[in-house]
């Protein structure tokens, strides 16, 4: 099971990306919709395979993001994605992984 922290501040984009995320096969996403619910995710569950950064955050919050992500597992990847589609959003992912969609 592949534990991703989708966040991103576009009401209407996120649980679109949060519906994508699901219909794959072993991965469970956790949404934020701003930089300080994702801080709060990351200091509560401790543990993601994936941070995946949408639209709508500053420069200064993804840095943040990055840096307490990183403190909690130096190892976990931090990805952008800012649109482009369901095919996109997957390969993002995948690559993240570490994978060609065989994570399970």
């Amino acid at each position: 099971m592949a534990r991703i922290l989708a966040v991103g501040t576009h009401p209407e984009v996120m649980p679109v990306i949060e519906r994508l995320l699901r219909s794959q096969d072993g991965w469970e996403p956790v949404v934020a919709f701003d930089a300080p619910e994702a801080l709060a995710a990351l200091q509560t569950i401790q543990h993601f395979d994936v941070v995946l950064l949408g639209a709508g955050l500053s420069s200064k919050e993804e840095a943040d993001l990055h840096s307490a992500a990183s403190a909690l597992s130096p190892k976990v990847p931090v990805v952008a994605h800012y649109g482009g589609g369901s095919g996109l959003l997957f390969a993002e992912i995948w690559g993240a992984l570490g994978t060609h969609g065989d994570y399970l």
